[in-house]
């Protein structure tokens, strides 16, 4: 039995009109053989889920570096809260939840080591060879670092899910929703966690429209969004939603994340991710055969190099390289 072609049929009778259906996907850079079991956007996240990069997220950084306790996000937990408000949102609109979550999973595989202060830094060293953005990366980690071939609206979704990007699909359009309501609200909670913010800190528009505990906002903004978006060829939050959200966003920039907690830390990300460049610059047989061969540019390599690595693999890395050894005279 071809289950594959059930599938079809399920979402034929189920999925909305403006759903992405498995069966029409633009396909594959690189056509493969068809599963009897599962459409390719199933195969997409199966091959995200199994790669090498997917499982480096869970020793990077989401906001607070090297924090000290067990229960704070890190860009593991920040990629799979992202999948399930993604897939709970395109589960009540009728879109395709297998394509929602192969997007939500692989968004962030590029990420840098230690968060955005390290993907500040190599855009920084990068300006002048082709930039660095995470989520052009996460693309490039999927199709040459690590060879996934996924399917073109895997790929779109992925390379668009930041502010500034424009999904192709409504899957695509709500896994950019789902970023911005999980970060905004994990790191209220590890804010919370760290001392930077009070419970009742946030603004009062925030408390009124979304409410005063993590899990009230997150139902409210997955709420307002299924609300506003049934049976419409978009998907989008309210206006209300929309102002409420810019003014949590505003807020969190300006107590958390620019803040001396989370910013301490930064200027040494700076100076270890810029020294650890330079040597392997120097250095390039010490960066692997794999990541060298994907590009021709030596800066491009390194830069490969530097992005898959984990925090503490670029500290070692950095220790390895800069900090003397004990040595002794028998």
């Amino acid at each position: 039995m071809d289950y594959r072609k059930l599938t079809y049929e399920i979402e034929d009778k189920y999925l909305s009109p403006y759903a992405q259906k498995s069966a029409q996907t633009k396909g594959r850079k690189r056509p493969i053989t068809p599963c009897n079991i599962r459409t390719d956007f199933q195969r997409d996240r199966d091959r995200i889920i199994h790669s090498k990069a997917f499982r480096r997220l869970k020793h990077k950084t989401q906001v607070f570096l090297a924090p000290e306790g067990d229960h704070y996000r890190t860009r593991l937990t920040h990629t799979l809260e992202v999948s399930q408000i993604a897939r709970t949102i395109a589960r009540a609109l009728r879109m395709n939840e297998d394509l929602t979550e192969a997007i939500g999973l692989g968004h962030d595989l590029g990420h840098t080591p230690f968060g955005h202060a390290g993907e500040r830094a190599l855009s920084a060293r990068m300006k002048d060879f082709g930039g660095f953005r995470h989520e052009a990366q996460s693309v490039r980690v999927a199709e040459v670092l690590e060879n996934m071939n996924l399917t073109e609206e895997v790929l779109n979704g992925i390379g668009n899910h930041s502010r500034r990007g424009d999904p192709s699909t409504i899957e695509g359009k709500i896994v950019r929703l789902s970023d911005q309501i999980a970060y905004l609200n994990h790191d209220v909670d590890d804010a919370i966690r760290a001392g930077v913010l009070g419970a009742r800190d946030l603004p009062a528009s925030v408390l009124e429209v979304f409410g005063d505990t993590h899990g009230k906002r997150i139902d409210a903004m997955i709420s307002d969004i299924i609300v506003s978006s049934y049976g419409k060829p978009t998907v989008s939050p309210s206006e209300r939603a929309i102002a409420v959200t810019e003014e949590f966003r505003d807020f969190m920039f300006e107590r958390v994340y620019f803040s001396p907690v989370a910013k301490a830390e930064e200027g040494k990300v700076d100076n270890v991710v810029l020294f650890v460049f330079d040597h392997f610059l120097r250095n390039r047989d010490e960066i692997p055969e794999y990541i060298r061969e994907a590009s021709d540019l030596p800066e491009r390599q390194v830069c490969d190099y530097i992005s898959t690595m984990t925090d503490n693999y670029l500290v070692r890395t950095f220790e390895r390289i800069y900090v003397p050894k004990g040595w002794a005279i028998v």
